[in-house]
Order: C-alpha cells, then structure tokens, then sequence
C-alpha cells in the first residue's frame, strides 16, 4: 500500500500531460508553441509538486489531492464525464494517501 499511491499519481501525471500535445496541431509559431506547452503543462506540474510534498508528508497529499479532486469538481460540474475521468483519479489518490498516513505504522513495519 505504500506505493500504491505513489505510482498512481505518476501515472496520472503521465495520463494529464497528454493533453498538452494538443497544442502541436494548433498551427502556432516556435515560440508560441512552446508558451502554449509550458501552459497546458502547469495541472502536471501541480501534480508532480504534490507528489513531491506527498512523498514525504502524507497527511498533505490527502489534503491536497483531495483539494485539488474537490476544486475540479466544482469547476467542471458541466462536464461530468471529464469529472469522473479527471477528479475520480485525484480523490483516489488522496485517499490512499490518507489511507497510508493512517496505516503508517502497520504499514512501515510490514515492509521490513
């Protein structure tokens, strides 16, 4: 269980920064293309960033991920196969890592 949500999160990370790949067939110049990208990039920054927070702090993954599944949810209530699709896996893996931060303990001891 401890890296379940680890690796969860890294492959969601991979799963959001496809979308940025739409911008290569947008037609736009060098340097606009590049702009765009470092745009559509920045959910798969935040996500990374969280990671990285969570790696080590769990009880702020939960936190964040949570946050971060609740703000997309109230965003995007229009749209609720992308809610599913997007805060589904961001709720998933804030409650592993709640569930990991829990269970620490029983967790860390099992793996010795």
């Amino acid at each position: 269980m401890y890296w379940a949500p680890r690796v969860l999160c890294i492959a969601f990370a991979i799963f959001v920064s496809l979308f940025a790949l739409d911008v290569f067939s947008e037609g736009y110049g060098f340097w606009q293309t590049i702009v765009a990208l470092l745009i559509h990039l920045v959910p798969t920054a935040i996500i990374v960033i969280g990671l990285l927070i969570s790696w080590r702090w769990e009880w702020v993954g939960a936190v964040m991920f949570i946050g971060l599944g609740t703000y997309y949810t109230l965003g995007e209530w229009k749209h609720p196969n992308w809610v599913l699709t997007i805060a589904g896996p961001l709720f998933l893996i804030g409650a592993l890592f709640l569930f990991d931060w829990v269970k620490r303990k029983e967790l860390r001891v099992s793996r010795s």
